[in-house]
């Protein structure tokens, strides 16, 4: 039985997301039928979906180049307005990358898109691996743990100028001189400004979201995996002053969001030669040259530590490692599953599918419903009640299989 860590929020229900598909080839770079689309049409059928099936957020992805076989792209942070024009309640998170936006100028964005959508915009920055991306754009390319220190610079002028006026930061890579951006982001209650998500397994990552990020994302990983990397997280936060102390009362760190791919099933076999089918219909070549790119990530580490450093070819087909989290098999077992990392201190999951509307809305049916039993189960046992009053179900969600 997985024991409750310090960081877990018992009391809190688990939030989900999932991985917008704004690029060609879906999730898996496998050549196994994916009736998933790129298009925006599909998208915006998916995002109504995903806020009727009890998802609170979805992440679009970035990308400029080709890379594990997704040969066309739609560009983040346009495709996720477009999104939050489209819905109602789901919150939209753009990834974006230093060194190819301005912090301010995004700033500015983002305020615009909180203002269209009523406060539901927000942000992954995504410190980049791609290195051809920057060089054939004639950009500059920094060395791994370099590339930390101009996303921390970045991530304090967002926050810094969505918070005060005439805000000022000297720094290596940005400097603000007394600038107030008007209008304010949208006053949300609970909610300082638009949420700041930043992922990254390597000690720079951690030590990064610790001290700056409103949340931490992580590739797949096992439970052991994924202790230390909140640990690590933590440790930053403390260090940096926004805890209180070993036992961190005030639970002033990054909430954690942890990557993985969902196969749902009748039967566990049945889930798992799917998961084979998968594999052994790998596009071999797309894989190998992602492997190629990525794996530097982490071998150019001080310590070898870093996102894709200990992945193996069969991991990489999910191209986040979402098959390390084994959200695999019967909806009660992956509901477990999920259950488990809440223990160790999880607080949303980013997950990906083979056919997105079909299995979004199934999640939503068949799967969150076990979960919220086993969290409000968990939490009366531990002396808390399970607050379900700021869920998508509390404020007329409801979760129902949508024919796709």
């Amino acid at each position: 039985m997985t024991d409750i860590s310090s960081v877990a929020r018992l009391s809190e229900p688990l939030k989900f997301a999932y991985w917008v598909p704004n690029v060609s080839g879906g999730l898996v770079v496998s050549t196994i039928e994916q009736r998933t689309g790129w298009d925006f049409d599909y998208n915006k059928k998916l995002a109504r979906i995903a806020e009727d099936s009890g998802f609170e957020y979805a992440l679009t992805q970035t990308r400029y180049a080709a890379s594990y076989g997704a040969d066309k792209q739609h560009e983040a942070t346009s495709f996720s307005l477009a999104l939050l024009a489209a819905t109602e309640r789901l919150k939209v998170i753009s990834a974006v990358h230093p060194g190819m936006w301005h912090p301010g100028v995004l700033a500015k964005f983002i305020i615009t898109a909180d203002h269209i959508s009523n406060g539901r915009a927000a942000v992954n920055i995504v410190s980049g691996w791609l290195k051809d991306e920057f060089t054939n754009f004639g950009l500059e390319w920094l060395e791994h743990d370099e590339r930390y220190v101009r996303t921390e610079e970045f991530i304090k002028v967002l926050r810094g100028l969505w918070t005060e006026q005439e805000y000022s930061q000297a720094g290596k890579y940005y400097n603000i001189n007394n600038f107030t951006l008007q209008p304010a982001p949208v006053d949300v209650p609970g909610r300082a400004h638009p949420e700041i998500f930043f992922g990254g397994n390597s000690t720079a990552a951690q030590a990064t979201a610790g001290r700056v990020a409103d949340w931490y994302f992580s590739n797949g990983k096992d439970l052991e995996g994924f202790k230390e990397n909140i640990a690590g997280v933590v440790a930053a936060a403390g260090a940096a002053r926004r805890g209180t102390g070993d036992a961190l009362p005030s639970l002033d760190f990054p909430k954690f969001g942890l990557n993985g791919f969902v196969i749902a099933r009748d039967s566990e076999k049945e889930a798992r030669d799917t998961l084979r089918e998968i594999v052994g219909k790998a596009h071999k070549p797309a894989v190998e040259g992602f492997r190629a790119a990525v794996q530097e990530a982490g071998a150019s580490t001080k310590d070898g530590k870093g996102m894709w450093a200990d992945s193996s070819f069969e991991d990489l087909v999910q191209y986040n490692d979402g098959f390390k989290t084994q959200l695999i098999g019967t909806p009660e077992q992956i509901a477990e599953r999920i259950v488990a990392y809440k223990k160790i201190g999880v607080n949303l999951f980013l997950t990906g599918y083979l056919h997105f509307q079909e299995e979004v809305a199934a999640f939503g049916a068949d799967i969150l419903p076990i979960v919220r039993e086993l969290e409000a189960e968990l939490a009366r046992k531990h002396g808390v009640e399970l607050d379900l009053s700021q869920t998508p179900a509390a404020n007329g969600t409801t979760s129902k299989l949508v024919n796709a």
